[in-house]
């Protein structure tokens, strides 16, 4: 039983390396199945006041207001986010118009989890104080964080293994041209 053990305390940091970028590659398969099969979204019309359930989340509307950035305008939404009766996160995404260009752009609103993020992005105004607001929940992304470093720490210690800064002998430089 104790043969195996010393085998794999025998293995090179080239092993290890490759061991610990295939499990990074798994991890990260696993995440991009999870949050592409568990994500939720809503595209909907919200006015002040009013609230949507979403995966276990309520989200409330309390509504716009303007803001002066330092090369745009926006629209400044505020969105409350309850789980359970307790406020889990406060989202203020915006719509913006660049003063240069006239561009305008949506600036999501993102609340980063360990095992989920919730984004809110505010689309159009419909008047009224009413605009259309898209809400998505996206489970395990930080799965495919994990699994992207994990291959690239397997990658550095691949890299430590010593094999690769040895010689060989009789290897020699190639010779320049005449």
């Amino acid at each position: 039983a104790l043969g195996w053990r010393r085998g794999l305390r025998g293995q090179p940091r080239s092993y290890w390396g490759m061991q610990l970028a295939h499990l990074g590659l798994a991890v990260l398969a696993l995440g991009v199945v999870l949050a592409s099969q568990l994500d939720m979204q809503r595209d909907l019309r919200l006015a002040p006041g009013e609230h949507v359930e979403l995966g276990g989340y309520r989200f409330g509307f309390a509504g716009t207001q303007h803001y002066e950035g330092p090369n745009f305008t926006a629209e400044r939404a505020l969105l409350q986010v309850e789980r359970d009766d307790r406020v889990v996160a406060l989202l203020t995404p915006e719509k913006r118009r660049y003063l240069a260009s006239g561009a305008v752009m949506t600036e999501a609103a993102i609340d980063a989890g360990l095992t989920r993020d919730l984004y809110v992005a505010l689309g159009e105004s419909l008047g009224e104080g009413a605009w259309a607001v898209r809400l998505q929940i996206k489970p395990f992304v930080r799965l495919i964080w994990l699994g992207g470093l994990l291959t690239a720490l397997g990658g550095l210690v691949a890299l430590t293994d010593p094999r690769y800064r040895r010689r060989r002998a009789g290897a020699s430089l190639p010779m320049e041209p005449p």
